[in-house]
């Protein structure tokens, strides 16, 4: 069976066989396809990726002469006019077909979102945690989707560790864990989710003073890197240990999972996010429409070639959300999308630009937009950015952040909120990873807190400077000094 790795050296194998896949450049257009889900990747989106920058003059013919060389190595007894049916043309672009179970990326992700038992849990959590062989797209660490699609992997990398470990705990395998447990917390300190499961194993395993211990260096550690004291669950969790609560012991053996009906709402999913698609470029709106075309829950009810027709579609159709472009004839995507936000109950508006340089982009945050994105954005970032605004959240592309809003630091606006002054270093430390384009959901992570308690906490944020979104706390934090473009990615 053809399989593909990503979770370690990158490969494709024909059961035991390593597939000859040529050099850096053609493997890294296998690697992106893998990278999309199975989606289409347009090709001026792999050529972009595949050559940030400066592409060569010939960048379309090799693309195809990089597909049609792969076609050859995957699919070796087809015949030369056979369609291919691993690596498919899907007009403007290309996708991998396969199934979850040939892709080990695709079958770990699977893996983690599985909900069941203790036991199914640790087993299923056992095996995929196996697959990995090594960082994650390392031979690709010079393309900026590589990067993030690897970061994305190992951060649910460290959840199947951390889900894996309360299962074990459930089972009565805490002493086992005690050793895995201690380095996982040393080498994540700032994951609460570490020293919570830790410190837990360590008090079910008779050692209550190391139990106590772990916590306290965990207080330490927030407290040096970023002036946070333990969260609520960590508290509660020391205050139960010097009370010896009765719930912290070993819990008995659980009862088999019973099934339970499905709710409608719940079996549905989320609601259907009608988009309008403003660009004046062809290409872009096409490669856009296979994005969405490809993508369930989204639904495409218009496109506009300028601002105006924006406006007149966005008034017929009553979208949810519209994708701008910043530069567009006649009327611009700035002063459309001012318009539109103008309107009663307007949809959410993501602007987009091609390099990141366009001096309008300062002001349309300071209008309110639901974010920004490049138009060399993978179609994963798309779709984030979308499903940011549709829960009412706002995301700037990381690129945009460091090419783009930087260059304004240091350029106050007399309308902008005073000093910082009585906010402590926590909501100061949240105001920067706001700042440096993190969703909510990535915020959680970092701070190995609830995205419920990050969202409350921007929400406060938001009251107390007088704004009303985020994208505006974004510009407040560079206006204000709190964040430089020195201190990016910091």
């Amino acid at each position: 069976m053809l399989t593909f790795r990503a979770l370690g050296p990158f490969q494709a194998r024909h059961g035991d066989v390593v597939l000859d896949l040529g050099g850096q450049r053609q493997m890294a257009v296998l690697a992106r396809l893998l990278v999309a889900g199975g989606r289409a990747v347009p090709v001026s989106m792999l050529i972009d990726e595949l050559w940030p920058g400066e592409p060569p003059a010939q960048a379309l013919s090799t693309i195809q002469g990089y597909v049609s060389r792969l076609r050859r190595a995957l699919e070796p007894g087809r015949a030369p006019r056979e369609e291919a049916e691993v690596l498919v043309s899907a007009p403007p672009g290309y996708a991998l077909r396969a199934d979850p179970g040939q892709v080990d990326t695709w079958k770990f992700e699977s893996a983690v979102k599985t909900e069941d038992g203790p036991a199914a849990v640790w087993e299923r959590l056992d095996e995929a945690l196996a697959l990995w062989r090594g960082p994650a797209l390392a031979e690709f660490s010079d393309l900026p989707w590589a990067v993030t699609e690897a970061g994305r992997l190992e951060e649910l990398r460290l959840i199947a560790v951390e889900r894996r470990a309360d299962a074990g705990l459930l089972l009565g395998q805490s002493s086992a864990l005690v050793a895995d447990l201690e380095a996982h917390a040393s080498a994540h300190p700032l994951r609460e989710e570490a020293w919570r499961l830790l410190a837990l194993a360590l008090y079910r395993s008779g050692r209550q003073g190391d139990a106590l211990g772990a916590l306290r260096r965990a207080r330490v550690m927030l407290r040096d890197e970023l002036g946070l004291d333990l969260g609520a669950t960590l508290q509660r969790l020391e205050s139960d240990m010097l009370s010896q609560a009765a719930h912290l012991d070993l819990p008995a053996p659980p009862k088999e999972k019973e099934a339970v009906p499905v709710r409608t709402a719940e079996r549905a999913g989320p609601p259907e996010l009608r988009v309008v698609v403003a660009d004046d470029q062809a290409l872009v709106r096409t490669g856009l429409r296979v994005v969405l075309d490809s993508e369930p829950g989204f639904h495409l009810v218009a496109e506009a070639e300028d601002g105006e027709q924006a406006i007149a579609a966005v008034r017929e159709t009553s979208p949810d959300l519209v994708l701008m472009d910043i530069q567009m004839p006649r009327l611009d995507g700035l002063t459309a999308a001012r318009r539109i936000l103008a309107d009663e109950s307007p949809p959410k508006v993501i602007m987009m630009t091609t390099f990141g340089t366009d001096d309008n982009l300062y002001a349309a945050l300071r209008a309110g937009v639901s974010g920004f994105v490049l138009k060399t954005s993978a179609p994963e970032q798309l779709i984030t950015a979308m499903r940011a605004a549709q829960a009412g959240d706002a995301l700037i592309d990381p690129a945009v952040t460091t090419r783009l809003i930087a260059s304004f630091a240091g350029h106050t606006d007399p309308s902008a909120p005073p000093a910082l002054a009585g906010l402590g270093d926590a909501e100061l430390d949240l105001m920067k990873l706001v700042a440096r384009g993190l969703t909510n959901r990535q915020i959680a992570a970092t701070l190995s807190v609830s995205e419920q308690a990050v969202s409350e906490s921007v929400s406060k944020l938001l009251d107390h400077l007088g704004l009303f979104d985020r994208a505006q706390l974004v510009v407040s934090a560079y206006e204000s000094g709190l964040v430089n473009p020195g201190g990016i990615g910091r």
